[in-house]
């Protein structure tokens, strides 16, 4: 059941990240097929150098995890690094404008209109 939802789920969010939702469908199929039929998991294990069947899924699936984790903290870095450059920019524009306020109308000097 969780293999089939993961593969609706990566269905329906084909829009937003087609590469995920393929690399998804595809591991969930090859998931649902090693599980209908252990003993070719298990031929393929072999051939991999790895004992059992289960075993080689664990290891595949151990090495997806960690993939996503990673993939998960350099988007969140990237967003946090946005979120920075977005309070710089609204500080600044902030102290600007309280800058101007204060200076009345007056000009303000060639080196803080340029900022």
């Amino acid at each position: 059941m969780l293999l089939t939802s993961v593969a609706v789920y990566a269905a329906t969010e084909r829009r937003r990240s087609p590469v995920v939702a393929l690399l998804s469908i595809i591991a969930a199929a090859a998931g649902l097929y090693f599980t209908w039929t252990p003993d070719h998991a298990t031929q393929v294990a072999m051939w991999a150098g790895v004992g059992r069947g289960v075993d080689l899924v664990l290891y595949i699936w151990v090495c997806i995890s960690l993939i996503v984790l990673l993939n998960l903290h350099l988007k969140l870095r990237r967003q946090m690094e946005l979120v920075t450059v977005m309070a710089r920019t609204i500080a600044l524009a902030e102290a600007r404008h309280r800058l101007s306020e204060k200076a009345g109308r007056r000009r303000l000097p060639e080196a803080v209109r340029d900022r």
